[in-house]
């Protein structure tokens, strides 16, 4: 069953909602996230433990190469000539170094994707099940865009920090700590030299990774803005040309794609530009210990293979200090995007069924609503005071201006949302009495927007009950006189169809829809505006199909074209939230009042002054 569409009364979002979602946000709770996180993985935390000691054990293979270097070149700077036998076990011992640690680091990326990759995956399922339990009031209160990029971008940062960066982090830790560890055994004094442009380094990582942090960030939201605006020209084209607004539109286009590459270039500047830096104070540094370390060698101090040693370990060691300051900043927006994510997973789904409530089993279709009130906010009451009693089979017409609260009493039936004080009773208990499950399963809906689903016809008609056979799906579009187009399809039955119905009419979706609630066979079924898409001709179709679909069964028509209700059994007229009249067409329209306006507004009081239609 549908959706229905979001109650123009319903709360907007909140300013600190939105915030949460900003790009570049970061996190609040740094170690409360990543605990969570560990959590999640569940029965991967031990192969997460395998992948760390997998990177420990490539670091030691990765520090012991400088080492070996510096023994290869003692073994041949000895005096007495090369030591060939030392240099070539140091020679082997090296190779298999390097090659342990390759074979290292691809083990290690093969195993942390298999997990981070298994880790997401339920992550992601649990996530969209959580979605899907979730009451209808929270999808009015969010947009639907939140929701996506919590589902997919937030989603995919988290993979992103399984996969790479916590493992790179972890890896370029141990490699600044061994390198420091191995410089200080080989020559305390080189690392004290070492170590003079290490402030320098810090100081111009921490200044301009926040200002390209800044820059990206603001790329990210022009960048978000243009997507938007192209999504919106696109989709509306039509009315850009039929209002001559081309350039207008173009004009503010221009305006923010200026902006865009103006703080892209910024922020490539001062990304592009950390690099030459860094180099430049790499180089410096190693030009001091490079020449320290000569003098030693020369005076006798140290050997010449230290030198060579500590010089490739001080490399070693600058290195991972920018790939930290890199990381570190993808790693808060990966946390950020785990907190929203964890946040969607800690909404709370749809009260859980009353205790001792009963499954619906051969329902009646008797509706009552006692002293109903009910408002999306609790200080913009929509609903107030609505009693109503429609028996098995009768027909309900619910009319009134735009925002009276006719499609909120559908919403009420079928419990997207529970009164605020009194009680909605479906063959005479109350609703919560009922599992929701099987209440809804009582019911169809066919709504005004109509949603189809990515498949084939046959699938989105079956949609009303999956265990129809695909004769009934066919019986069920011939009732409702779609049929025939359906047929002259390339495929019939079993096309395809494109996005949301892409290529259809409104009306034919329309027909489709109906054709899925005639195939569900309900007790109870509602229609909100289910005419309003189509042309005159069909609408006749329409009308008499659904004049067969509502013999024996409850039914409720939310209407604003009035020709489409005159034969409702009673017609309640709804405004501001109340039942200001009730009764059949002809009895209103001799009454005079507010139906009379509405209706006469549409069709001449002159036509229907003496109650006829």
């Amino acid at each position: 069953m549908a959706a229905p569409n979001s109650a123009p009364s319903a709360p907007p979002v909140g300013i600190r909602a939105q915030e949460r979602f900003l790009p570049g946000a970061k996190p609040r709770d740094l170690w409360g996230s990543l605990k969570r996180l560990w959590a999640v993985c569940g029965k991967e935390r031990w192969k997460l433990v395998v992948v760390f000691l997998i990177a420990t054990a490539g670091s030691g293979f990765a520090l012991a190469g400088p080492l070996l270097i510096g023994r290869a070149v003692d073994a041949m700077a000895r005096a007495g000539g090369v030591d060939f036998p030392r240099l070539v076990r140091t020679l082997v011992l090296l190779a298999a170094a390097y090659g342990g640690g390759a074979l290292l680091t691809w083990l290690q990326e093969w195993w942390i994707a298999g997990v981070a990759q298994r880790v997401v995956m339920g992550m992601r399922r649990a996530l969209f099940a959580n979605v899907q339990g979730l009451p209808l009031s929270y999808f009015d209160q969010h947009p639907h865009g939140e929701l996506m990029s919590r589902l997919s971008n937030d989603v995919d940062n988290v993979s992103t920090l399984l996969s790479s960066s916590t493992t790179q982090f972890f890896s370029s830790v141990l490699m600044l700590a061994g390198s420091l560890v191995f410089m200080l055994a080989l020559s305390p004094l080189l690392t004290l030299l070492a170590l003079v442009t290490l402030p320098f380094t810090l100081l111009l990582t921490g200044n301009v990774s926040k200002r390209a942090r800044k820059e990206f960030k603001e790329q990210q939201r022009l960048l978000a803005e243009l997507n938007g605006q192209v999504e919106e020209a696109l989709s509306g084209q039509a009315v850009v040309k039929a209002f001559g607004q081309e350039e207008r539109i173009t004009g503010r286009f221009d305006r923010v794609n200026l902006d865009l590459r103006e703080a892209g270039r910024k922020a490539q500047i001062l990304s592009g530009f950390m690099m030459p830096m860094l180099n430049v104070l790499t180089n410096v540094g190693f030009v001091i210990v490079a020449t320290a370390g000569g003098l030693l060698a020369a005076a006798g101090t140290v050997s010449v293979g230290v030198v060579a040693s500590f010089l490739t370990y001080s490399r070693q060691f600058t290195r991972p200090i920018n790939d930290i300051a890199n990381l570190y900043s993808s790693i808060q927006s990966a946390q950020a995007s785990a907190e929203r994510v964890f946040d969607l997973m800690d909404e709370k789904p749809e009260a859980p069924d009353r205790p001792g409530a009963k499954p619906l089993v051969d329902p009646k279709g008797h509706v009552t609503f006692e002293g109903v009130s009910f408002g999306y906010r609790p200080d913009v009451p929509v609903l107030r005071d609505i009693d109503l009693d429609a028996p098995p089979g009768r027909t309900i017409a619910l009319v009134g201006p735009t925002g009276a609260g006719k499609t909120t009493i559908a919403n009420l039936l079928v419990r997207f949302y529970d009164p605020d004080r009194g009680t909605v009773r479906l063959d005479g208990s109350d609703l919560r009495d009922w599992t929701r499950d099987s209440l809804r399963d009582c019911f169809a809906m066919v709504l005004q927007d109509t949603h189809l689903f990515s498949g084939t016809v046959r699938e989105n008609i079956r949609y009303g009950r999956l265990t129809a056979t695909d004769a009934e799906v066919e019986a069920a579009a011939t009732r409702v006189g779609a049929d025939g187009f359906l047929r002259r399809l390339p495929q019939g039955y079993d096309t395809l169809l494109g996005e949301a119905g892409e290529g259809f009419s409104e009306g034919q979706r329309q027909l489709l829809s109906i054709a899925r609630a005639v195939l569900a066979d309900p007790a109870v079924l509602i229609l909100d505006e289910a005419t309003s898409s189509v042309d005159t001709r069909t609408e006749m179709v329409l009308q008499q199909a659904m004049v067969h679909l509502r013999h024996g069964r409850t039914s409720f028509i939310v209407a604003h074209r009035l020709s489409t209700i005159r034969d409702a059994d009673e017609i309640l007229v709804i405004d501001g939230g109340r039942i200001i009249e009730r009764g059949s067409h002809n009895g209103l329209m001799a009454a005079r009042g507010f139906y009379w306006n509405l209706y006469s507004g549409q069709f001449g009081a002159a036509e229907e002054g003496n109650g006829k239609g």
